[in-house]
């Protein structure tokens, strides 16, 4: 079995691999003239969260992992941003916001304990 890394181990890094699988599958069925739009933003920012957590673990201060999860915050809510403006512009049901909407509060949560318990130690 191949070694695991500290960030593969995190459930806030789980969940935001799932987030993107999830922005992925529903930006499939986007309009063709938003592949590089609002597709593209998407599923940047949605990869973004978990490389920013990926990476942050690679950090030898406490100061600069709080800094990459910081960042996967900002990318977090800017996927929430753009899921609210695909919802407005009727590309995804209110269901599917709704689904990925309570997966984003539910990284939210993690993002901000992860973050507190790297500016306590």
């Amino acid at each position: 079995m191949a070694y695991t890394f500290s960030f593969e181990k995190l459930n806030v890094w789980v969940n935001s691999k799932e987030l993107v699988t999830k922005v992925y599958k529903l930006t499939r069925n986007f309009p063709d003239e938003e592949k590089f739009g609002l597709t593209n933003q998407l599923r940047r920012a949605s990869i973004s969260i978990a490389s920013n957590l990926a990476e942050g673990t690679s950090r030898q201060t406490n100061k600069d992992k709080a800094h990459f999860s910081t960042m996967a915050f900002g990318s977090l809510m800017e996927v929430l941003n753009q899921l609210i403006i695909a919802k407005d512009l009727n590309y995804i049901s209110d269901s599917d916001y709704n689904n990925l909407r309570t997966h984003i509060e539910k990284i939210s949560n993690m993002l901000n304990a992860l973050r507190k318990s790297q500016l306590n130690n």
